[in-house]
């Protein structure tokens, strides 16, 4: 069964979550898992960086590696590279137009924040640099959220902005969690060249270096943590606490704890229950 907008559509086994394993601490729980797959992400995050070079072919390499730190975070099998470049094609015109949207979307910004600050003009220059600032803020937490629901959801482009604006809003102490928690990684980049600046070249080289094979990885599964609960918390869950006997095996491929449906049951007239009305 295809399940909800498409939700749950996958032919791979995953190894699931036992309902009596202990529970941890999500950050533990975060550098455990990444930790875990530490290499197999390395690979990935080298593929993304070649893909995302141009910029505006950011968002096939932003949906597919979702894909990946999607199912490593729920603790399903991910077959890595293969699993990245089957979502660049199952995905690829959504993914393709987002990464040119948020190209334009942000050199805007961009602009807009040199224009305000450069010389900074007063009051009026104050309020529309602290604007941008907070569309820049705003944008950035939206894309935690496009990626995911594009590749788990049938929505069109235009719903899955507007979703994503929602989920930026609604879900803002976990989005500026993770926010401040990569914009503090980028600051010990910057804070270890500057100590260590009588050696900058090397230093940068390194760095460079180590981003590239680290950083995606690293951003993509945090990404996860912080905002495929509350995914799960006002779209999935709602819709299955109305469909509790749909897609059970794919909700627990994914992760999600489900409660066994009842034995049918023939009805006084012989018939037996309606099948489920999702195509697969």
């Amino acid at each position: 069964m295809a399940g909800f907008f498409g939700l749950f559509n996958y032919e791979k086994e995953g190894p699931g979550i036992s309902k009596n394993a202990p529970k941890k601490k999500t950050f533990i729980v975060f550098f455990e898992t990444f930790f875990r797959n530490f290499w197999k992400f390395i690979t990935i995050n080298l593929v993304y960086g070649i893909i995302s070079l141009p910029q505006i072919t950011s968002g096939l390499a932003s949906a597919g590696f979702t894909h990946v730190a999607r199912n490593t975070a729920r603790d399903k099998h991910s077959f890595g590279l293969s699993d990245f470049f089957d979502t660049i094609k199952k995905n690829w015109k959504q993914a393709l137009g987002a990464g040119i949207i948020n190209t334009l979307v942000y050199a805007i910004i961009i602009f807009d924040l040199w224009f305000f600050y450069t010389p900074v003009k007063g009051v009026f220059g104050i309020i529309g640099l602290g604007l941008m600032l907070s569309v820049l803020v705003i944008f950035t937490m939206m894309n935690y959220f496009i990626w995911t629901l594009m590749i788990t959801f049938k929505f069109k482009l235009k719903q899955i902005y507007k979703n994503s604006f929602n989920f930026a809003v609604i879900n803002l102490k976990k989005n500026f969690l993770c926010f401040f928690v990569l914009l503090l990684v980028h600051a010990v980049y910057v804070g270890i060249l500057f100590l260590f600046q009588r050696f900058w070249h090397i230093v940068l080289s390194l760095e460079i270096m180590i981003y590239i094979l680290t950083y995606p990885g690293f951003k993509f599964l945090l990404v996860q943590y912080c905002c495929f609960p509350a995914i799960k918390k006002y779209i999935i869950d709602p819709y299955y606490e109305e469909h509790p006997d749909e897609d059970i095996e794919k909700r627990k491929d994914l992760g999600i704890e489900v409660d066994e449906p009842k034995p049918v049951v023939e009805g006084e007239d012989g018939e037996e229950e309606s099948e489920n009305v999702f195509e697969d």
